[in-house]
């Protein structure tokens, strides 16, 4: 008896409509706050499922030789949860991820790991061209200088 539902079932998801997936493309500029502010530039590439979303993230934040301040690189893979239309434009997300970094100068080196958690909102300009607002906090692991960095950001982002 519970064989034949189970088929059933698993017949209806397999063959049933696909969700329609989305792809978004941002680059941004912002601020990383640890031993001081500094620039930070990167893009990210993210795929989203109705409410669910995946993201690949990439910043550098330039060193800062008169501070004493490091570079910091990121390369984190994100989790997004998301509102699934626009909202009078503004479509709302929150993330959490991981993935690497490395610190450079001020006698540091190395690649370790970290985390992430954050949220944001992308808001509608025209046609696929939105506004990405963007606030996460870093975790580091490992011999990093500040072992938390926040981040805030804004970016043009194009969905597709």
């Amino acid at each position: 008896m519970r064989r034949p539902l189970f088929l059933l079932v698993t017949a209806v998801i397999l063959l049933g409509p696909a969700a329609r997936a989305h792809a978004d493309l941002t680059l941004f500029v912002g601020t990383n706050t640890a031993q001081d502010n500094r620039p930070v530039r990167g893009f990210s590439a993210g795929l989203g499922l109705l409410v669910l979303g995946f993201e690949f993230e990439y910043a550098d934040t330039a060193q800062d030789v008169e501070a004493g301040g490091p570079g910091l690189r990121t390369g984190m893979f994100n989790l997004l949860a998301q509102t699934p239309i626009s909202l009078a434009g503004l479509q709302f997300y929150g993330t959490i991820g991981g993935g690497l970094y490395q610190e450079r100068g001020a006698g540091l080196g190395g690649t370790n790991s970290g985390s992430n958690a954050g949220g944001g909102v992308k808001i509608s300009v025209a046609g696929p061209l939105r506004l990405r607002v963007d606030y996460r906090v870093f975790s580091l692991r490992g011999s990093s200088t500040d072992s938390a960095y926040q981040r805030l950001y804004a970016g043009l982002n194009f969905a597709f």
